[in-house]
């Protein structure tokens, strides 16, 4: 009995539909960014009184900020993550290959980029979480900072801006959006918003919307480049002493 091949499943559009849960995971995203954005320095003597210590209470808000997001995110892509799973799964040479490939080009693109535009300085977000890593410890910040924080920022930035968002307007102006969005909210309140603060992550959000797109609009791909890349900045961190890192960051302010 002759056989037939079966063409792929074809594309899914009720899981680039916008759901309550996506409004809600939205809004609740923006709401505590905002909140910290506008009223953090008046917030900040408050949490201290509720943590040990400034970076205990700094943890704490980015705990149950990316955890809460990241409950709903879930909970509203379920099926899009199941989904772009089992097609990772079914070439897992790819995946394991072009992951770390895909986190080499974004580094030597941000280097490019930053030394384009000029002399590099180290952002205050960046300086931040540098800060909080020396304070507490790595199995505390991997979760926060590897697991949860690139899920719930690939949902917002790539999943809701591009795959659900182009659904509605040009995908390439989406694109665009996912790039600006993504490197201004790393920088927005905590410094002035410049070419030179927003270069890194300008050139990280375009890496991680080519690889999103390129992949089919895989949110699972560019969530595992994200979560890659940051905990190659988590090892790198943890690695130096934080004597060392204190010199080179005077030596290369």
């Amino acid at each position: 009995m002759a056989t037939t091949h079966r063409r792929p499943p074809a594309p899914q559009p009720e899981l680039y539909r916008f759901a309550p849960l996506d409004f809600a995971a939205l809004a609740t995203y923006v709401a505590i960014a905002g909140v910290f954005t506008v009223a953090g320095e008046l917030l900040a003597p408050a949490l201290q009184q509720l943590a040990p210590s400034p970076a205990a209470a700094s943890y704490l808000v980015n705990l149950v900020f990316y955890g809460t997001v990241a409950v709903l995110a879930f909970l509203a892509a379920r099926r899009v993550v199941v989904r772009d799973l089992r097609v990772l799964a079914t070439r897992p040479w790819f995946t394991l290959l072009m992951v770390p490939a895909a986190v080499i080009v974004m580094m030597i693109l941000t280097a490019v980029v930053v030394a384009t535009g000029g002399e590099a300085q180290t952002s205050a977000n960046q300086a931040g979480l540098q800060s909080l890593m020396q304070q507490v410890p790595a199995w505390l910040i991997v979760p926060v900072l590897v697991v949860v924080g690139p899920f719930v920022e690939e949902y917002i930035f790539r999943h809701l801006l591009i795959g659900k968002l182009s659904r509605r307007l040009n995908i390439w102006l989406c694109c665009a959006l996912s790039v600006v969005v993504f490197a201004g909210i790393h920088i927005a309140g905590q410094e002035a918003i410049t070419l030179t603060a927003l270069l890194p992550y300008l050139a990280m959000g375009a890496t991680l919307v080519f690889v999103y797109v390129w992949t089919g609009r895989n949110v699972m791909f560019s969530y595992f480049v994200h979560a890659a890349k940051n905990l190659l900045a988590v090892v790198f961190i943890y690695a130096i002493p934080p004597e060392l890192f204190e010199q080179l960051q005077q030596a290369h302010p």
